[in-house]
């Protein structure tokens, strides 16, 4: 199951990259625990100056695993103690994030990206969060955080819609700082990873602690959104929702 997420290190910059390429990068809860563990342990290395999410080509990440889903439906209860370990990760990391959106991000695939420094996306990557649809709502502080960068009347086409955005359509938006071709998003967001490794690390540190302030409002709002996910999920229009998806897929 390690192969799943595959960490890597080259000079100051670590690679986290999802490695389940047949399910278009749906994250299990083994999955989420490699990732938080490996962001957690980049906040502790002083040699790693910038850390690169990708997953694989024509998929970042579909979001929640299915089954995953279905079993908090049938009464596990909640996101579960590790996707809350990779929620948390996000927002208590005080070095910088980039990401490499190389397709399809769906779910926590798109709101991850709101807790990146620099989002390099291609040209035919297509973003979207499906949580009212299926009864639920809005994670990883992205109530919060969305209608910050997007302003509202995007945020709630978005997160509660389920409007997909394309590629430029995240970048004007706020979400995507590059826009490139398919075959160019990985060496695009390699450079800027790079890019930002070669600067002073302290200058780096204190300027975005400044630009984004202290992470407990988002890890607050994170814990609301958790708890009322709970609920959601275990409620009659949440099961309604999930009864009605898996009968479209059968």
């Amino acid at each position: 199951m390690a192969d799943l997420i595959i960490v890597s290190d080259e000079a100051a910059v670590r690679t986290v990259r999802m490695n389940r390429p047949e399910k278009k990068n749906a994250l299990t809860a083994v999955m989420y625990d490699a990732m938080a563990a490996a962001i957690e342990d980049y906040g502790r290395t002083a040699s790693l100056r910038c850390l690169l999410i990708g997953g694989a080509p024509g998929a970042f990440c579909a979001g929640n695993d299915l089954n995953d889903f279905l079993a908090a439906a049938m009464g596990t209860g909640g996101l579960g103690k590790e996707v809350v370990r990779f929620l948390h990760a996000l927002p208590r990391c005080e070095k910088p994030l980039v990401a490499a959106v190389g397709g399809l991000a769906i779910g926590v695939g798109t709101t991850m990206l709101l807790h990146c420094d620099h989002v390099v996306a291609s040209s035919e990557a297509q973003l979207s969060t499906p949580f009212v649809g299926l009864g639920l709502l809005p994670e990883a502080a992205s109530s919060l955080l969305a209608p910050r960068r997007m302003g509202h009347t995007r945020a709630f086409s978005l997160l509660v819609m389920g409007r997909k955005l394309s590629a430029t359509d995240a970048k004007d938006a706020g979400l995507v700082n590059t826009v490139v071709a398919p075959g160019e998003v990985e060496a695009e967001a390699l450079k800027a990873a790079r890019e930002i490794a070669a600067l002073p690390a302290e200058a780096v540190a204190i300027s975005r602690r400044l630009m984004r302030g202290a992470p407990d409002e988002i890890i607050a709002r994170m814990d609301e959104e958790v708890e009322l996910y709970k609920q959601r999920i275990k409620s009659a229009e949440a099961r309604a929702a999930f009864e009605a998806f898996l009968t479209r897929k059968r």
